[in-house]
């Protein structure tokens, strides 16, 4: 059985690593997204969504670099290039999105996607022992659906 630098099987860690790339992509258009939607937002709630949405790209751009440093640390190349994360992102780009309801609604599909994706991670990582992804995408879903929780009830 080959390991790598953490002890973890290489075999078992490569199904890992497609998983996180997946989810990386799909971070970095969710905070493309929300670039987008911090400087076009307008409106009555201008003020309001305007930090919210700084808040959002501010926790999505942490999370991007821990997931690109967990692939790093299971032995991998991380995506890295718009190419590979349009590619392999299920989240689409927000293009020429105006209405600010809509770029909430947009916000929170992006987010379930991701919890989705994060849940599969998340059990893939408990199959695999795997204690590092384990982490990392159970807090990342208990800090998403809150998130989620709250722009619903703003939906409402």
């Amino acid at each position: 059985m080959k390991t790598n630098d953490i002890g973890l099987e290489i075999k078992e860690s490569k199904t890992l690593v497609k998983m996180l790339n997946e989810l990386l992509a799909n971070y970095q258009i969710y905070y493309q997204n929300l670039r987008n939607f911090h400087w076009n937002v307008s409106g009555p709630n201008f003020f309001e969504l305007h930090a919210k949405f700084e808040e959002l790209y501010t926790v999505a751009n942490v999370n991007v670099d821990s997931v690109a440093e967990r692939i790093l640390t299971l032995g991998a190349r991380p995506f890295s290039s718009y190419g590979e994360y349009i590619e392999n992102s299920g989240i689409q780009e927000a293009k020429e999105v105006s209405d600010a309801k809509k770029m909430v609604e947009i916000i929170r599909e992006n987010l379930n996607d991701l919890l989705t994706l994060e849940r599969k991670s998340l059990e893939a990582a408990n199959e695999h022992v795997d204690e590092g992804t384990a982490s990392l995408m159970s807090d990342y879903i208990t800090e998403k659906e809150k998130v989620v929780w709250m722009l619903s009830a703003y939906l409402k």
